[in-house]
This record gives structure tokens, C-alpha cells and sequence, in this order.
């Protein structure tokens, strides 16, 4: 059977039928190795972009390089319509459990949609006549106000972006900076912190901190296609990217055609945007300036205001190139101490040691989301709000487990004990029973009477006396995670 004939069926049975066999199940599945995918914060950074997660990526870019070998640069199409990397694609797809797209099917649905109807689609992506769905604009609140639009293509198109982002990937992404951290295989956010504080640490204590205005929506499409050109060779990928690129939007009902702009939400967006920003990385790197680059955020350090305003202006000559703006009321050049970057702050400790902390930001970010998960009238026990608690803590904690502030840690401990004693004397309500449950929980009978005499003041009684019965101990058995 030729390549082009290739089912769903085929694609997508290896998987399956491997999975079958590890559950002890003997039905033969006609949809299988067709694949997972999840974007990124806390909260959610997320939440993450891309669709080519770092343990992932690794097995599919050696997979991807080994096929390249046989197949050739000039046919990276037919790499990312093999069988095995579009099996490789549907398992990243299907783990990403996003949501359907303009055409309303979830990936459930898809999966039974594509037993029939890939041949053809394949076919079309052979030939050049496919033309992907609208996307489906999705607006999401920023933390420090305003709106980030995301556009949600089908899950068809998805899993065609997957499969090419796993074939491009392995070629494009080790030509990019090594200042890059964004959104790339074997790179994070926390490696990004840790390289601007070590560029502090060498005394570069002045930043330049460039904010570009809606990026993801003001990309130029010919300037972009330019710059893939000079990377790849196969016309029938850069056809087909440049008609992702140009899909339309849907929004509340009406398409909108698109004449530039890469939507947040599709695998491919974020691979394209390190495609364009890398041109400015390598001027910055022929000036020989300290910077780090985490998808469109980028922070210069320099040692002086006076150098920090002359790498501003010609920063914005490199971005105006791109066609590209900068944000102006958000971007400055500053003391390194009042800026934040991915969420984490710089302060000096002494002996002229430069360690890290959340920034003020993200830490009322949180004390506003503990708030609303504590908030006492919302009428849940204690048991159900440090389950809640244990769905959102866990993840800021391992997003800011750099920070270097561990007296910060405890206070938010201690304020969260806080809330939750006043929620438990809430609860018990009356002084009657506050004076029996307190009993029962071993306080003695005079701290106990001088608790329930007070049984409408619960923030107060909650900070003083309460705390022997209502411990540490109590707390971290009901499962209430601690920060520090």
C-alpha cells in the first residue's frame, strides 16, 4: 500500500493494540497510535504554548533526525505524514485533552472521524490542495488586566501541526540562541531565572526590559515565511504553514479572514515565533550584550542606565525590521531590583549576594486565589477546602520552588493556617460547641471557655489562643499543603 493511501485505521491501530495488550485486552482497536498533546502557570505558563513537551521531544527529534536521514530535507512533508510520526503526533494530541475546535468535534469524536476520512485528507496534504479549518477565538484575562486571545484550531489541524512541529523541530530549533529559553526541547522558565540572575551577579545590575504589544497578533506573514524559507526546503511545508497562518477566525459567529498574526493555541505557534525573534537574539549577541529570551518577554542587562537607553532604541530598529511594536508604557530600562521576569523578582542579600524571590506580583496573585478557596461563607468543610488547596498549591509551589525566600514561605503558611482556623471556628458556630470540639480536640477547659466566650470573632480567636489545639500537626494531617 502506497503512503498516500495510508489509513487512519493503520495509523492509529499500533497504539491501541500495544495499549490492549498492556490492560489485558484482547478487542482489536481500529484507531490507535495517532497520539497526546497539552500548552505555559503557574496557572498556569502554564498555561505552556507548545505542543512539543520537553520529555517527549527528545525520542521524536531523534526519531524525526533518523527519518530525515532516508527521506531527505526536500521532503520534510512526507516525514510528517509518516506513519510513525503521525502516530507519535495523536498520542500528544489526545493527551492534551484540548477542546474542539470550529468544526465541534472533541478528539474523541475526531478519532472516529479520521478512520474514514484521513486517506483523503493525507491525499490533500500530498498534492497541496488542503486548506485547514478556521480557527476558534478563544479570550482568555491576563493577571495584570486585559485579554489574551487564543485561537483553538480543529483537532484535525492539531494533530497536521504536531506531526510537522516533531518533524521541524529537531532541524530548526538547534539554529536558534542559546539565550533562547522559550518553548524549546530541554529548556524552561526556571533555566531562563537562572541565567538573568547570573547575569546580575556579574554586576550587570541595570536591565532593559522589552515588552512587545500583542506579538502573537501582529506577526507579519511575509517577513515570517522569509525567514522559513532560509530554513527549509520542502514548498509543500512552507505552502502549507503559510495557509495555516492565513486560516481564518471565527469569532461569535462570523469568520474573519487574517492577514497576520500565528493565534496562541496551535502546536506550530510557538516554534514560528522563535523563528522570527531569533533574528533579533543574534544581533544582540553580535553587540555582545547579557540578555535572556523567553518567547516574546526579553530582558537586556547592562551595567548603566545610559547603556540601557541606547539598547532600547536600537532594539526598537530590530524589532520595527520585523515589523514588530514595543509596548512603550510597559517596557523600561531600570534598576534590576524593581523589574520582574517569568514571575520572579532579584533582591541583594549580603555580601553582595544576588538571590531570588516571587515577585510582589505573583504573590498577591496567589493570596487572591488562597482567598477565594477560603472564603467562608462558601460553605465547605475543612477536608473539601484542603483538597481544593492540594489541586492548586502543589503547582505554584514547584513553579517557585527557586525562590530564595523561605521566611516569605512561612508567613504564607502561617496566614493560611490562619483563614482556616477562622473558617473552622465559623463552623462550629456557637460557643457551646466550640467549647465541646475544642475539648475533644484536647485544649484545656479554660482556653476553651475563653475561645467560645468570644464565638463571633473568628479572625481574631483564630490568631491567638486557638493555635495550641488547632496545630501544625492538625493541619498537616486533614492534608493542607504547607508552602515552606
Amino acid at each position: 500500500m502506497s503512503r498516500s493511501k495510508e489509513s487512519a485505521a493503520a495509523v492509529v491501530a499500533d497504539a491501541s493494540q500495544r495499549r490492549a495488550k498492556r490492560e489485558g485486552q484482547s478487542r482489536d482497536m481500529s484507531l490507535g497510535a495517532a497520539g497526546h498533546q497539552k500548552p505555559g502557570q503557574p496557572g498556569r505558563v502554564g498555561a505552556r504554548a507548545g505542543e512539543a513537551g520537553q520529555e517527549a521531544t527528545s525520542d521524536e527529534a531523534a526519531l524525526a533526525r533518523h527519518d530525515q536521514t532516508s527521506w531527505g530535507a526536500d521532503d520534510l512533508l512526507g516525514q510528517a505524514l509518516a506513519r510513525e510520526n503521525v502516530g507519535r503526533a495523536w498520542k500528544r494530541v489526545k493527551a492534551n485533552r484540548g477542546s474542539a475546535g470550529v468544526d465541534g468535534r472533541t478528539v474523541q469524536d475526531t478519532a472516529e472521524y479520521l478512520k474514514s476520512a484521513w486517506p483523503d485528507i493525507r491525499q490533500r496534504l500530498l498534492d497541496g490542495s488542503y486548506k485547514p479549518e478556521p480557527v476558534r477565538r478563544v479570550g482568555l484575562p491576563k493577571p495584570g488586566g486585559g485579554t489574551r486571545e487564543l485561537g483553538i484550531p480543529t483537532v484535525t489541524d492539531r494533530l497536521i501541526q504536531q506531526a510537522l512541529l516533531q518533524v521541524l523541530q529537531p532541524l530548526i530549533d538547534p539554529t536558534f540562541s542559546a539565550h533562547s529559553y522559550g518553548f524549546r526541547p530541554g529548556r524552561s522558565a526556571h533555566q531562563a531565572v537562572l541565567a538573568a540572575q547570573a547575569h546580575v551577579q556579574a554586576g550587570f545590575r541595570t536591565v532593559v526590559d522589552v515588552d512587545l504589544e500583542k506579538f502573537f497578533d501582529r506577526v507579519n506573514h511575509d517577513i515570517l515565511m522569509d525567514r522559513l524559507a532560509k530554513r527549509i526546503a520542502d514548498k509543500r511545508v512552507l505552502r502549507l504553514i503559510r495557509r495555516y497562518l492565513q486560516a481564518g477566525i471565527l469569532k461569535d459567529g462570523v469568520c474573519i479572514e487574517r492577514h497576520e498574526g500565528t493565534p496562541q493555541g496551535g502546536p506550530l505557534s510557538p516554534l514560528l515565533a522563535n523563528v522570527l525573534l531569533d533574528e533579533v537574539d543574534r544581533e544582540l549577541e553580535r553587540r555582545g550584550h547579557r540578555f535572556v529570551r523567553y518567547a516574546d518577554d526579553c530582558n537586556v542587562y547592562v551595567r548603566s542606565r545610559r547603556a540601557g537607553e541606547r539598547v532600547l532604541q536600537a532594539l526598537r530598529g530590530c524589532y520595527a525590521k520585523l515589523a514588530l511594536k514595543i509596548n512603550e508604557s510597559k517596557t523600561a530600562v531600570g534598576p534590576v531590583w524593581r523589574r520582574k521576569f517569568l514571575g520572579y523578582c532579584f533582591w541583594a542579600a549580603p555580601r553582595g549576594e544576588v538571590r531570588r524571590a516571587v515577585a510582589a506580583q505573583a504573590l498577591e496573585r496567589l493570596r487572591e486565589r488562597i482567598r477565594q478557596l477560603t472564603r467562608r461563607t462558601r460553605g465547605r468543610s475543612l477536608d473539601q477546602i484542603a483538597h481544593d488547596l492540594r489541586d492548586y498549591v502543589p503547582g505554584w509551589k514547584a513553579y517557585f520552588r527557586l525562590a530564595q525566600t523561605p521566611g516569605v514561605l512561612r508567613g504564607l503558611d502561617e496566614w493560611l493556617r490562619h483563614r482556616l482556623r477562622a473558617i473552622q471556628l465559623k463552623q462550629w458556630r456557637r460557643g457551646p460547641t466550640i467549647y465541646r470540639e475544642l475539648r475533644r480536640l484536647g485544649a484545656n477547659g479554660e482556653v476553651a471557655k475563653r475561645v467560645a466566650a468570644n464565638s463571633r470573632r473568628w479572625w481574631r480567636n483564630s490568631a491567638m489562643e486557638l493555635n495550641r489545639t488547632l496545630t501544625i500537626a492538625y493541619f498537616d494531617q486533614l492534608g493542607v499543603p504547607r508552602f515552606s
